[in-house]
């Protein structure tokens, strides 16, 4: 039995999740996309995993390279990761960035970013499950943005 497309979200958007933006570079291009299907793996080896719509740039640019960052946004930037929710080509004009080691653009003042190895990628529908390897992890002590029933929240 399979339930209507509308009532699956609604009902999936009842959990409470952060919000990210996944970074990658390839061929000297930065591509980015907002991610709520974010989570650690396993602590040994450090591996952690999103879930990317097959069908983006940002998926087929992490395919290519083999690495990726993940920036977990900060309560005052729900902005940002409506700019990279949105269909915009250059996503990164105006956004204050730093890069990781590997040259990856992370969002500025998140409050932590990954820098990831391109570990595995998993069949998962219209997404693909793809799993990281941790190069490096930066963290603040910043308050999270939260996702939740279609709106940004801080937590109190």
């Amino acid at each position: 039995m399979s339930i209507d497309d509308a009532l699956f979200r609604k009902a999936m958007g009842s959990f409470t999740s952060g919000v990210t933006v996944v970074t990658t570079v390839h061929d000297n291009a930065a591509y980015g996309m907002t991610v709520s299907s974010f989570t650690s793996l396993s602590l040994k080896p450090q591996l952690l995993l999103v879930c990317i719509q097959n069908q983006l740039p940002t998926h087929t640019a992490i395919l290519k390279s083999g690495i990726f960052a993940v920036s977990i946004l900060a309560a005052d930037q729900a902005d940002i990761s409506q700019h990279f929710a949105s269909k915009i080509t250059d996503k990164f004009t105006g956004i204050n960035c730093s890069t990781t080691a590997a040259g990856i653009p992370v969002i500025a003042n998140a409050c932590a970013t990954f820098e990831c190895t391109l570990a595995h990628v998993l069949p998962g529908g219209d997404h693909s499950i793809v799993v990281g390897a941790l190069n490096e992890a930066h963290v603040s002590d910043r308050a999270p943005l939260v996702y939740y029933r279609g709106g940004y929240h801080q937590l109190a």
